[in-house]
Formats: C-alpha cells, sequence, structure tokens
C-alpha cells in the first residue's frame, strides 16, 4: 500500500509540474546573441521561426557545428549549449512563438 501512495504521489507531481518559461530560457542562453525581432550578433528568433521547423531548430541548437552546412551557413559561431531537454523544447516553442512578428 505504502509504494502505491508513493508512485500516486510522484505521478501527480510529474504531471503537475509546470513546463518552463521559453522567455527566461532565451534570456538566459541566447539574448546576447539574438534579439525577438531585431538583428543582433545572430538572425532574429523572427527569422529562424520563419525559415526552421521545431526539429531543425532543436538540431541546430543541440550541435550547431554539424548543422550549420546544412541551413546552407558558410561558418557556424553558435556556442554549443548544454540545455536539457526541458530547456530545449522551452526555447523551441518560444523560438517558434516569434514566427511572423
Amino acid at each position: 500500500m505504502k509504494k502505491i501512495a508513493i508512485i500516486l504521489l510522484l505521478i501527480t507531481c510529474t504531471s503537475q509540474a509546470q513546463k518552463l518559461d521559453g522567455k527566461k530560457v532565451f534570456e538566459t542562453y541566447c539574448w546576447g546573441c539574438h534579439h525577438q525581432t531585431a538583428v543582433a550578433f545572430g538572425p532574429p528568433f523572427s527569422e529562424i521561426a520563419s525559415k526552421r521547423t521545431k526539429a531543425e531548430i532543436m538540431a541546430y541548437i543541440i550541435s550547431p557545428k554539424s548543422m550549420y552546412k546544412k541551413f546552407g551557413y558558410k561558418r557556424s559561431v553558435m556556442t554549443q549549449l548544454d540545455l536539457n531537454d526541458d530547456e530545449l523544447d522551452a526555447i523551441s516553442d518560444y523560438v517558434l512563438k516569434q514566427k511572423g512578428k
């Protein structure tokens, strides 16, 4: 009975965990080089969102050195980020929300 209660508690906690705020993840890792709509060191998120799928955005964040040629860039200057799955999901969703801005 005690094991069942613990399992139910874990399931409840996991299902009620809040999704990360993509804007906060963006401000932590991306703001230095990218802005939402203006050109900075890297392209604005609005431009990225208009050209890329979620899978492509995630792939580039995970491994910019292996993806830059596929995307038609002459070089990759993006830093290799060490994001966990939740951060990666949150930032890619946030980038896509900038589409059309």
